[in-house]
């Protein structure tokens, strides 16, 4: 007898598992909760692994299908946040069209625009979700670790996963103009919680925001940072200021920082001889024909607004930059000991070679729109805000929007805070609606 009741109760309890578990394979929500789990390790991820972004990527998008409304979502993609992005990869398929470089290279080159079909889906997703400040979290949590990664390997290069460089001191994967973005958008981005903290007059937590900013401007100023990143960082600090702050508190402020800096400077042989590297570089360059960082740089831009002028409506078409530099680098004009790079490091540039003005106009609609969308204040709206605003100006040097890494951060901060936003803005509509009533 009881030897039945046992059989009985455990044939009610896999009936019940079975149940739960179909129910939850049924239920939107878990759907929903499944994929935020995986937004959340693809920012976890984005600043250790590029295979594990993804593949944690890929989940987040596979996920998305079973329940997925797609009158709702073809609607949403109505809106020119969302047409933007979707343009550009549009006229960068179309552009294989007209393009002499091998298929082979305009394939290739269709590639980093690819990402940006993912940020009307994280716009869609985070317009409906609550969790969109967890995955601010993941990310930053995330490169909090790796800072302190970053001053053991400083120490004890052999952690490092990546072969020594003596120029990436601290560098434990990827390689330090990464790393530099990460660390400034983190350490800007935690002064307006800093803020808010304060006004509330939660010292504790207010202080420990402050230490972890701090950690990653210490990392950046004594292990390594990017060139790129000491021009941005006041930039964006300028641009909160701006948006939050008093013209006295600005003084003050303005002042503690010009003194943290020149303490810096002087306790800091890292920071200053990164800081030198501008000039020495740029005088390498126009007096001995050395090929540096910038006088490349300076040499790419150059030959890119001829190239510009060749085909300036559409451009020379889909991953037609490599061959245009390799003809350059054949004329006389060219410096023999430059290299030939396939990117003119600059976003503009990149994207006008390929596609002309109207390239140009998309792209620049892409940052219109998304700078628009997060005008106002709040949370959501100062991180989107400084994602709009870091990609912009780093793209000056670099094309960042197509870059594995620092694309994958404008993807997900403009697609999180986006959804964040517009979630917020519906919220205050409907409280408006039903106060009106």
């Amino acid at each position: 007898m009881t030897d039945q009741m046992t059989e009985q109760a455990t044939a009610l309890a896999r009936e019940t598992t079975g149940q739960m578990l179909w129910r939850r394979f049924r239920s939107p929500a878990a759907w929903s909760e499944t994929v935020d789990l995986f937004a959340i390790l693809t920012a976890a991820s984005l600043p250790w692994s590029t295979s594990l972004t993804a593949i944690f990527n890929t989940a987040f998008l596979v996920c998305m299908v079973p329940f997925l409304d797609v009158r709702a979502f073809l609607q949403s993609l109505k809106r020119p946040i969302c047409a933007a992005p979707i343009a550009l990869f549009v006229l960068a398929l179309v552009g294989t069209l007209w393009s002499d470089a091998a298929w082979g290279a305009r394939l290739y080159s269709i590639s980093p625009t690819v990402k940006l079909l993912v940020l009307p889906v994280l716009l869609y997703h985070f317009e409906r979700s609550s969790r969109g400040s967890w995955i601010f979290i993941a990310f930053l949590v995330s490169c909090a670790l790796l800072s302190v990664m970053s001053w053991l390997v400083a120490f004890h290069p052999g952690l490092a996963l990546r072969p020594y460089d003596p120029l990436e001191r601290g560098i434990f994967v990827k390689n330090y103009i990464d790393q530099s973005q990460e660390f400034t958008l983190c350490a800007v981005a935690l002064a307006y919680p800093v803020m808010m903290l304060l006004r509330e007059k939660r010292y504790r937590p207010a202080v420990l925001l402050m230490a972890l900013a701090l950690s990653f401007l210490v990392n950046m100023a004594f292990v390594v940072v990017s060139r790129t990143a000491l021009v941005t960082i006041p930039i964006m600090i300028g641009v909160f200021a701006l948006l939050h702050l008093r013209w006295r508190s600005i003084a003050m402020i303005s002042a503690a920082l010009i003194a943290c800096a020149a303490i810096a400077w002087q306790a800091s042989p890292q920071l200053r001889n990164t800081a030198d590297t501008f000039s020495r570089d740029y005088r390498l360059y126009k007096q001995e024909n050395m090929p540096t960082s910038m006088g490349e740089r300076l040499e790419y831009w150059r030959h890119a607004v001829q190239f510009f002028v060749q085909a300036p409506l559409v451009g020379h078409g889909t991953g037609s930059t490599q061959g245009l530099y390799e003809r350059a680098s054949k004329e006389p004009s060219w410096i023999p000991r430059f290299r030939v790079f396939p990117n003119p490091h600059n976003q503009t540039l990149h994207v006008a070679l390929q596609w002309g003005v109207i390239g140009v106009g998309v792209l620049y609609a892409i940052w219109i729109f998304h700078f628009q969308l997060f005008r106002g204040d709040g949370f959501a709206r100062w991180i989107g805000l400084l994602v709009v605003v870091q990609n912009v100006f780093t793209s000056l040097f670099n094309s960042h929007l197509f870059d594995f890494h620092e694309g994958w951060m404008y993807v997900i901060g403009v697609g999180v805070a986006g959804g964040m936003v517009i979630r917020a803005r519906q919220a205050e509509a409907k409280v408006g609606e039903e106060a009106g009533s």
